[in-house]
């Protein structure tokens, strides 16, 4: 009877955790692994393009959509069968992508053409571009698909991209080497990761003016050590969450206070984040260790590590 009561406390006592699935891509194996949220294992890879980085789902969440840096490509994934069904032409050295709200315009940044490429999904081309400054990275379209946000590494820019225009309305300051972005859920604020800055710029998108600046500092760990890049805000917007690179570091941040509250340590290269829906266990990415740690939210500890192919890029989760 006291064995079977200590199981079962022990079993109540685990934190529940998310039916469905973590798609991970590998840049070096030009595969994506797929694991079980659930059991926490990798139960898969799916084969795509070469040199897999960024990936998002489509706006009706049935694609699984890859950007591959040496074949210039879009993978588009068909979730329920996870094969490829399509390609999309996304010009030289294609970075982060975004799609527009209806499903029809895909947004890319092109790094070495220093361009902000735009997609017609339906045809699969490039239809046009937009000059942005030298080493373009983030992009990001704004809930209502009449702006689109993008980062210019060399520049420390945010230019804010009118989609009617096609023109460049305006540029922000922002840290050394602006990398990617997140939104607040009510879309009132643009957090931007400064990679060589330790540091999170945040911008206000009514206004269109710097609103603050984050910093990150680590015990034991040199500034030039921490560099932000991936990041995403808690469903409720009350927590963000940004990975620390190459500090082997996430931090968690109260969006309110815009105070730094923990710092939980994962694999070498804490690169892209994702969360699950229920804002219980997070997903970090470590291009460095070829691993993906899961951290528990409530505790803020790393619970499990999981190989999952050589340099990792992005996390995509669903459930």
């Amino acid at each position: 009877m006291k064995t079977a009561l200590l199981i079962l406390t022990t079993t109540l006592a685990l934190p529940a955790l998310a039916q469905g699935t973590a798609y991970v891509s590998s840049e070096k194996d030009h595969t994506i692994t797929v694991l079980d949220l659930q059991t926490q294992a990798v139960t898969g890879t799916i084969p795509t393009c070469k040199r897999p980085r960024h990936m998002q789902l489509s706006p009706d969440r049935k694609l699984l959509m890859v950007a591959c840096g040496d074949s210039q490509q879009a993978d588009l994934i068909d979730l329920a069968t996870r094969k490829s069904v399509r390609k999309l032409a996304l010009g030289d050295d294609p970075e982060i992508f975004d799609v527009t709200p209806d499903g029809k315009t895909l947004y890319v940044s092109n790094e070495e053409d220093a361009e902000l490429g735009v997609v017609d999904i339906a045809s699969g081309r490039r239809t046009g571009a937009i000059k942005v400054g030298e080493e373009p990275e983030g992009v990001k379209i704004a809930p209502d698909g009449k702006t689109v946000y993008v980062t210019s590494e060399v520049a420390n820019l945010v230019h804010i991209v009118d989609v009617a225009s096609g023109k460049v309305v305006k540029n922000l300051n922002a840290g050394k080497r602006p990398r990617r972005f997140a939104l607040t859920p009510d879309g009132a604020q643009l957090w931007v990761t400064n990679e060589l800055d330790a540091s999170v710029t945040v911008i206000d998108t009514r206004t269109r003016a710097v609103a603050g600046t984050i910093r990150f500092e680590l015990k034991g760990a040199r500034a030039a050590d921490i560099t932000p890049v991936g990041l995403v805000m808690a469903r409720d917007g009350q927590r963000a969450f940004v990975a620390l690179g190459n500090a082997n570091h996430v931090a968690f941040v109260d969006v309110a206070s815009r105070q730094v509250t923990q710092q939980v340590l994962v694999g070498k290269r804490a690169w892209s984040v994702a969360l699950d829906a229920a804002g219980k266990q997070l997903y970090v990415v470590n291009g460095l260790s070829d691993d993906l740690s899961i951290v528990d939210v409530a505790s803020a500890k790393a619970t499990k590590t999981v190989k999952v192919g050589r340099v990792p890029h992005t996390v995509v989760i669903v459930e």
